[in-house]
C-alpha cells in the first residue's frame, strides 16, 4: 500500500485508529482565522454532514462539535440535562459505566447502575422494571463498551424507555459506535449521541461530537437552575454552532481549525456512500475477525453474539497468559493491539480494534496481517510459556 504516512506499526486498538492520508493532510491547512469566511463556511458544512452521519433530517435536532475527548460529552449531559437530586439510570456494560456514573454524581446528580455480569448487558426487562420504581430525568447507555466489547441493543432499550417512562430521555455513549454500528437518531427517536473522533470517525483525538433532539435542548431550556458548566454549557455552545451552520461567524471558546478541516475530510468521505454499506463492511470484517477468534479455541468477554460489537473484539487469552506474553509478539509483527481494561478481568485479555480504514479501505490488508500475526504470537507465547 503506497502511503504518505511514515512507516510505523498498523493501529488496531479500540481508537485511536489508523488514518487516511487525506484526513492527515488536511491536519496541515495554514493557519487562519477562526471567523474567517472560508473556515466558518468549512465549520458549517461539518455539521451538517453530522447529520447525515447521525440519520438525521429533524430540523430541531442539533450537532455539536467542541474542542475536547468524547469524555466531554459526558460533562455536556451533566452539567446541562439533569439538575442536582435528580435520578439518572445507568446501563452498565463495563468500564465506562461506572465513569460516566461518577461524571453525573459529580454534577450532582443520583446516579442508579444496572449492572450486568462481565461480557453481558441488562435484559430489556430489567430495564422496564427499573424505570418503574422511581422516576428517572436520564437514562445512559454505553453502545459499544470498550472495555468488554459489549453492544448494547440501542433500537429496543429506548422503545422500552418510549413506553413505559416516555420522558426519560435516552442518552447514548456513542464513542465507540458511531460511524461503525447502526443508529438512526431520528427512527429510533434517541435524545442524545455523543462521540469522539478519533474512532471509526477516523479523525484524530481532539474533538468531542454531539447530536441531540428537539426534546433534549427544550429539557435544557426548562431548567429550574443554571448549567452547572461554564465551558460545558448549551447557552454557550448552541448560538455558535446555530451560527457557523448558517455560515455566520461566532465565538465562544476557538475551535482547533485544522482538526475542523480533518473532521470535513473524513465526514465527505464517509458520506458520499450510504450508510447501510459502511455498517454491513464493519459487520463482515467483525464475523471474519471472530470466526478466526473461534478457530483458534478462543473465546471472547461478550458471549452471545446478539451482544458482541462489530468494530472491536474483546478476546480471552489462553489460561496461563496474560497480555504481557502476547502484546510484544504481536508488535514485533507490526501490529497493535490493546490490553484488557476492565479492571476485574484485565489480565486475562486483549483487545483487537477493527473499523475504520483498516476495515473500508481495500488496498489496506491490516485485518488479515493482523489475524496472522495473532495466530504466530500466541504460538510463540505459549511455546515460551511451556504451555
Amino acid at each position: 500500500m503506497s502511503s504518505s504516512q511514515a512507516p510505523h506499526s498498523t493501529l488496531l486498538i479500540p481508537g485511536p485508529i489508523e488514518f487516511d492520508d487525506a484526513v492527515l493532510q488536511s491536519m496541515a491547512h495554514y493557519a487562519e482565522s477562526h471567523v474567517s469566511p472560508a473556515f466558518v463556511k468549512v465549520f458549517g458544512e461539518t455539521l451538517t454532514l453530522l447529520r447525515r452521519l447521525f440519520q438525521s433530517t429533524n430540523p430541531a435536532a442539533q450537532p455539536f462539535v467542541i474542542s475536547g475527548s468524547g469524555t466531554l460529552g459526558w460533562d455536556v449531559v451533566a452539567s446541562n440535562l439533569i439538575e442536582k437530586g435528580e435520578n439518572a439510570l445507568v446501563l452498565h456494560t463495563g468500564y465506562f459505566a461506572d465513569s460516566f456514573a461518577t461524571c453525573l454524581e459529580t454534577y450532582g446528580a443520583n446516579a442508579t447502575q444496572l449492572k450486568a455480569p462481565i461480557g453481558d448487558r441488562p435484559s430489556l426487562e430489567q430495564i422496564e422494571q427499573a424505570l418503574k420504581e422511581k422516576p428517572y430525568k436520564i437514562i445512559t447507555i454505553t453502545h459499544v463498551d470498550t472495555s468488554t466489547g459489549v453492544l448494547s441493543d440501542i433500537k429496543h432499550v429506548t422503545e422500552v424507555v418510549r413506553r413505559v417512562s416516555p420522558e426519560t430521555l435516552v442518552v447514548v455513549d456513542g464513542v465507540c459506535s458511531v460511524g461503525c454500528e447502526e443508529i438512526a437518531f431520528d427512527e429510533w427517536d434517541l435524545d442524545v449521541v455523543l462521540t469522539a473522533s478519533q474512532k471509526a470517525i477516523g479523525c484524530p483525538p481532539g474533538l468531542s461530537i454531539l447530536m441531540m433532539s428537539g426534546r433534549a435542548i427544550d429539557r435544557f431550556k426548562s431548567r429550574q437552575t443554571p448549567p452547572s458548566s461554564y465551558f460545558a454549557s448549551l447557552a454557550n455552545w448552541m448560538p455558535i454552532m446555530q451560527n457557523y451552520e448558517n455560515n455566520k461567524p461566532s465565538y465562544f471558546a476557538t475551535p482547533p481549525t485544522q482538526l475542523i478541516h480533518a473532521l470535513h475530510t473524513t465526514l465527505a468521505q464517509i458520506t458520499a456512500r450510504p450508510m447501510a454499506e459502511r455498517f454491513a463492511i464493519h459487520t463482515q470484517t467483525s464475523d471474519r475477525v471472530k470466526a478466526a477468534v473461534a478457530e483458534l479455541g478462543l473465546s471472547q468477554l461478550a458471549a452471545q453474539p446478539e451482544a458482541q460489537a462489530h468494530a472491536m473484539t474483546a478476546i480471552y487469552l489462553p489460561e496461563g497468559l496474560t497480555p504481557p506474553d502476547v502484546l510484544p509478539g504481536l508488535l514485533k509483527r507490526g501490529v497493535i493491539f490493546a490490553a484488557g481494561l476492565h479492571k476485574e478481568v484485565a489480565t486475562r485479555y486483549i483487545r483487537f480494534g477493527h473499523m475504520g480504514v483498516s476495515v473500508t479501505d481495500p488496498a489496506r490488508n491490516d485485518i488479515d496481517k493482523a489475524i496472522a500475526a495473532l495466530k504466530e504470537a500466541l504460538t510463540e507465547a505459549k511455546q515460551a510459556k511451556g504451555l
